[in-house]
Parts: C-alpha cells; sequence; structure tokens
C-alpha cells in the first residue's frame, strides 16, 4: 500500500495519496461518461426535424394544422416517457450501485443507456420511442449516483467538489460535440446511425471500464472513510425499503434533497429559456445566437470546475469541511441573484445580447459549481454504502422540483415574468439557509447515518 498523508475533517479523517495520477484517471473516465450520457439523451431533439419525414410521427407538411398537432403530441409523449423513467429510475439506481459496488453498478448503468440509445435506430412507431426512450432514462439516472460514489472512494474531502466540478462539466461538453457529431452522421448515413453512434461510444467506455482494475487499485489508492468499514459494512446489508426509510428519518438527507429541489428546477430554466429570451428580446434565431449559447454552455463549465475546487482550496488553508462546503455554496448562491436583472435587459441594453448573455452565464457557472459542491455533501455526511442511494433520492426530489417550477413558469412568466427571475435568483441562498438550519455541521457521525 502507497504511504498516505491525513487530512483532518469534520467528524472523520481520509487518506489522500501521494501519487494522484490513478485516482485522476478515474476521473477523466467518469467525465466521458458524462458526456456520453448526455449525447445520448440530447440526440432525439437533435434529429427532431427529420421525425417530420416518418410518416408513423402523424406528421404530413402537406396535411392540415392538425396533423402537426398529432406530431407534437406524439413527440411530448415521448419526452415524457424518458422523464418518468428517469426520476423513477433515480430512486432505484442509486440504491442498486450501492449493492453491487461502483464498479458493476456503474457497468450496468451504462450497458442499459448504451443498448437503449442503439435501440432507437430499430424502432418503427411511436410507441417504440416510447419504450426506447423509457429504457433510456432508467439507464442513464444511474450514472450521477455511481459517479459519485467513485468520487467518494477515490477522492479525499478536499478534493471531492473538484473532482464532481471535472465530471460534471462533461455535460457542458456534450453540447459542443453532440451537435456537430450528428449532423454529420444524420447527413451522411441517417438519423438511425446517430443513436448507433452515440450508443456504441457507451459500449467503448464499457470496455475500458470493465478492463480498468478498479476494485483492485482502489484498495491501495485510498482509505476514504475508512474509520466507518463497520459502518458500511453493515449498511451494505440494509433491505431497499429499509434503508430508504431510516435515510428518511436523517435531516441529513432532507437537506441535501432540498438543495436538489429547489436548485435544479432553474438550471434547466436557464437553458431552455435562453433561446427563447434572444429571439423575443434581440430578433436571433438558434443559428444566429449561436455563440451567445455556447458562451453560456462554456462559462458554465469554467464555474462547474472553479466552483468544485474553491471549497478544497479553502479546507486546504486549515478550515473544516463544514466550513469549506459552505462558503463555496455561499460564493455560488451570491452568484446568481444578479440574474434577477435579466427581465430589464432588452429595455437597458436594447442593441447588445450580450450583457443578458453574461447574466445568464453567470448563473449557470454558479449553478455548476454550487451543484459540484452539493454534489460533494452526501460524501460528509454518510458512509459510501449509502452515498449513491441518497445522490438518487435527491436527484428524484430535483426531478419533482422541476416538473413543479415548468408548471409555475407555464402559468405566470407572461404575467410576471419578475416573480419567475426571484424566484430564480433567490433559490440557491434560501436552500443554502434550509440546509445550514438541518445540518448545522457537516462530516460523518456513527450516531447520524443508518448503521
Amino acid at each position: 500500500m502507497s504511504s498516505t498523508r491525513p487530512v483532518v475533517q469534520s467528524g472523520f479523517t481520509s487518506y489522500a495519496p501521494e501519487k494522484p495520477s490513478t485516482r485522476w484517471f478515474v476521473c477523466a473516465l467518469l467525465f466521458a461518461a458524462t458526456t456520453i450520457n448526455y449525447m445520448d439523451r440530447s440526440v432525439l431533439s437533435l434529429i427532431e426535424p427529420l421525425l417530420h419525414t416518418l410518416p408513423f410521427m402523424g406528421w404530413n407538411p402537406g396535411l392540415d394544422a392538425t396533423h402537426q398537432d398529432v406530431f407534437n403530441n406524439n413527440y411530448g409523449n415521448i419526452i415524457i416517457c424518458f422523464q418518468i423513467a428517469y426520476g423513477v429510475g433515480l430512486l432505484t439506481a442509486g440504491r442498486v450501485v450501492d449493492k453491487l459496488g461502483t464498479k458493476i453498478g456503474y457497468a450496468v448503468a451504462i450497458s442499459v443507456w448504451a443498448l437503449s440509445s442503439m435501440g432507437h435506430a430499430a424502432v418503427a412507431s411511436v410507441v417504440g420511442f416510447c419504450v426506447a426512450r423509457a429504457m433510456l432514462g432508467l439507464g442513464e439516472s444511474g450514472n450521477f449516483p455511481a459517479a459519485i460514489k467513485a468520487v467518494t472512494e477515490w477522492f479525499p474531502s478536499e478534493e471531492r467538489a473538484l473532482a464532481t466540478g471535472l465530471f460534471n462539466s462533461g455535460s457542458n461538453a456534450s453540447a459542443f460535440v453532440a451537435p456537430a457529431l450528428v449532423a454529420f452522421v444524420t447527413t451522411k448515413y441517417g438519423w438511425r446511425a446517430a443513436f448507433v453512434t452515440t450508443g456504441s461510444m457507451g459500449l467503448l467506455w464499457l470496455v475500458v471500464w470493465l478492463l480498468f482494475p478498479y476494485n483492485r487499485l482502489k484498495r491501495g489508492a485510498s482509505q476514504t472513510q475508512a474509520n466507518l468499514e463497520p459502518v458500511v459494512a453493515a449498511g451494505a446489508q440494509k433491505g431497499f425499503f429499509t434503508l430508504f426509510g431510516e435515510l428518511g428519518k436523517t435531516r441529513q438527507l432532507w437537506a441535501f434533497a432540498v438543495g436538489k429541489g429547489f436548485t435544479d428546477p432553474i438550471w434547466w430554466f436557464y437553458l431552455f429559456y435562453l433561446p427563447k429570451f434572444l429571439n423575443e428580446n434581440y430578433g436571433l434565431d438558434l443559428k444566429h445566437a449561436y455563440w451567445e449559447i455556447v458562451a453560456v454552455y462554456a462559462v458554465s463549465s469554467v464555474g462547474s470546475i472553479a466552483g468544485g475546487a474553491l471549497s478544497g482550496i479553502v479546507m486546504k488553508r486549515g478550515y473544516t469541511v463544514n466550513q469549506g462546503r459552505k462558503f463555496a455554496l455561499l460564493v455560488c448562491a451570491l452568484c446568481v441573484l444578479p440574474i434577477m436583472l435579466v427581465p430589464y435587459m432588452h429595455v437597458i441594453s436594447p442593441g447588445s445580447a450580450w450583457p443578458a448573455v453574461a447574466l445568464f452565464a453567470l448563473a449557470a457557472a454558479a449553478h455548476q459549481g454550487w451543484s459540484a459542491n452539493l454534489f460533494s455533501t452526501p460524501t460528509d455526511m454518510f458512509p459510501a454504502s449509502a452515498v449513491s442511494t441518497v445522490v438518487g433520492i435527491g436527484g428524484a426530489v430535483g426531478a419533482v422540483g422541476g416538473a413543479t417550477f415548468t408548471w409555475i413558469v407555464k402559468h405566470y412568466f407572461s404575467l410576471h415574468p419578475m416573480l419567475i427571475f426571484t424566484m430564480g435568483g433567490c433559490s440557491y441562498l434560501s436552500a443554502l439557509i434550509i440546509f445550514h438550519l438541518l445540518v448545522p455541521r457537516l462530516g460523518v457521525r456513527r450516531d447520524a447515518v443508518p448503521a
């Protein structure tokens, strides 16, 4: 076993190996998996114009508007199938990963979503698309629970948020890679080939993952949460509903769930609303708003990494996990507040969209930094055997929050846009306040987690 240096934390001690190359290779694998994850889910939206040519989708430009409504309804149902399956999968995928272990659990997840992605190429009906999207959602729900668990096993606390920020930036990287790749493949080989291409990338990743001696090297590379091994071993034997019930009694789970439920919906709202905002206020369609949208994704990637590094920098200066993590969350929450000015930007700057884009970019970057640190808090509060389960539950709450916020936006945005942006700007501070009230001090304690 390699020599290690202890890192004193709030509640327990972890150890960081002197040779970090192996754990950063694991982080690179997590980044690649997350990029592929988002590429697979984005293919359908990227080929949406081509779906109009498929008779079974129910729309034909030569027919009346009723047939266009049929297409929109079918397309919407296909998307809903993914969303429902993804939300349900988050509740169960985390526990599956905790039971099987990170290596096998992650392998199962990416196998399901890669084969499901490729399965889209074989469908010839709306029902077929619905089934393929549902299976894709179930498989993809395992990505973040497995990735966070891997970070827990390989990284000491002061590096976990940075590692999370790095692999989570794969969600932004896919926005640069997927459009160009899908456009090239569909032009040359047709829309079915796009699903085969991205799905096969997942299978290639799976080969590398299975060949990598994850478990053998992990034992020599990391002893994070080593003092909790008895708790971990006991937790691994918990039944599905028993563990859920015991976790539900902990303030730590509710703190993480509130953080996800309050802020996940805001991230998706910003990204979905940005093209609409640029079109309505500056007359920019998707083609002419390309660089503005790319800028938001690029800056958000920087925020993901910088925000994740911030808590580690604070901890390495001698502060506790509690102080480092919450300081980073506070900085990110404050950086979101200027988004409340967006409804006025077309008046303040009617000739240029860039000032408004800068606010969106700052908010998106702050969210990604927030997310990197929030995702790391379960590793500070729970033993490794429960981390994936907690992350999955929190993700499911985030999905419910997203559906709720979407309903609010649908009914009130046109009348009260300032209200929506105020809610978005204040959500992060509100979540942090509630988080702090529920968990005044971060750090794993034996009496605070299911034994």
